[in-house]
């Protein structure tokens, strides 16, 4: 039985590659302008998709925003995602030249000569090209194996899909239930590793025990990266993603964390959440709005019990 699903994935993963190598093959023109509106237009006005929890999220977010306004951004969004979708279909064949071209690193000189012989993390998030970040930007870390975090798909087919294209470049995608042990590894046979973290994810209700101010309300993140970057002392960079035009963007890291500094808990999440907050806020329609992010709140005793822990904590370091 497990056998006869090994074989069903494995066809419906050369399906999947071979159709959208061949879409690749077509000119960027095209890619770009007619499949992207096309896309867009069957996910927006023909499929709807998801456009309810799209517009309940933007709603919560921006709240002194108009309908009229809110719903700019809503259609811009899908126009960028349907963007987002071709970037994957050209995964399958863009070479890394061409990649260059459209994912521009501003600082990549001076954040080499700041990681050169150290282990480092990337905190992402789904704003922008996240996948052309991943394939290109993180996997051309020289002198360090490049470990791509994620959470692995039902869909066994794209899953493997999803592994071929970001492991292009030089990328080593690492299921999130064995990074840590793939870290140990690594570290014990002295080998320098660049991590990239997608780290705007909801995590599930065991990680739910602190909750930061997103967007204007309490939600949770995920706690690992700031455990491992304490783990390992290494140091943390937010990537800054702007979209110059369809298909270009051009990226900076930021270091939130220098590897050696004494934080208080939750310290360097809330840097990041700080970060993405006002990334966010400028340009809206590059984040992933779709992603049934706010699932759960707190109840008012746990912000209670939070903000109590929390001035305390502040006390006691003054």
């Amino acid at each position: 039985m497990a056998k006869d699903k090994d074989t069903v994935a494995r066809i419906g993963y050369y399906a999947i590659y071979g159709l959208f190598k061949v879409i690749g093959a077509l000119p960027a023109w095209f890619l770009y302008y007619p499949l992207a509106e096309f896309i867009y237009f069957v996910l927006y006005y023909v499929c709807r998709y998801r456009v309810a929890v799209t517009r309940r999220n933007l709603a919560d977010s921006f709240p002194d925003k108009s309908v009229d306004e809110l719903r700019r951004i809503e259609r811009r969004y899908y126009r960028h995602l349907a963007e987002i979708f071709v970037d994957t279909i050209d995964l399958t064949g863009i070479s890394k030249k061409q990649l260059c071209r459209r994912m521009v690193i501003r600082n990549e000189a001076e954040h080499r000569r700041e990681t050169e012989g150290r282990d480092w993390i990337a905190a992402l998030a789904h704003y922008g090209a996240w996948e052309y970040f991943m394939a290109y930007a993180l996997g051309d870390a020289p002198g360090s194996v490049t470990i791509g975090v994620y959470k692995t798909l039902h869909d066994r087919s794209m899953d493997m899909f999803y592994r071929k294209v970001r492991s292009r470049m030089g990328l080593h995608p690492v299921p999130m239930s064995v990074l840590l042990r793939h870290m140990v590894n690594c570290r014990r046979e002295g080998t320098k590793m660049a991590v990239g973290l997608i780290a705007d994810q909801a995590p599930p209700r065991f990680e739910r025990s602190y909750w930061y101010y997103f967007l204007g309300r309490p939600t949770a993140f995920f706690s690992g990266m700031e455990n491992l970057a304490l783990r390992f002392g290494m140091p943390v960079y937010f990537v800054r993603i702007e979209k110059i035009r369809r298909a270009h963007y051009e990226a900076v890291f930021e270091c939130i964390y220098d590897g050696v500094e004494a934080v208080r808990p939750h310290e360097i999440t809330k840097r990041y959440v700080a970060k993405l907050d006002a990334m966010i806020r400028r340009r809206p329609e590059l984040w992933l709005w779709s992603h049934k992010r706010w699932k759960h709140s707190p109840t008012p005793e746990e912000l209670a019990r939070q903000q109590a822990e929390d001035a305390a904590a502040q006390n006691d370091c003054a």
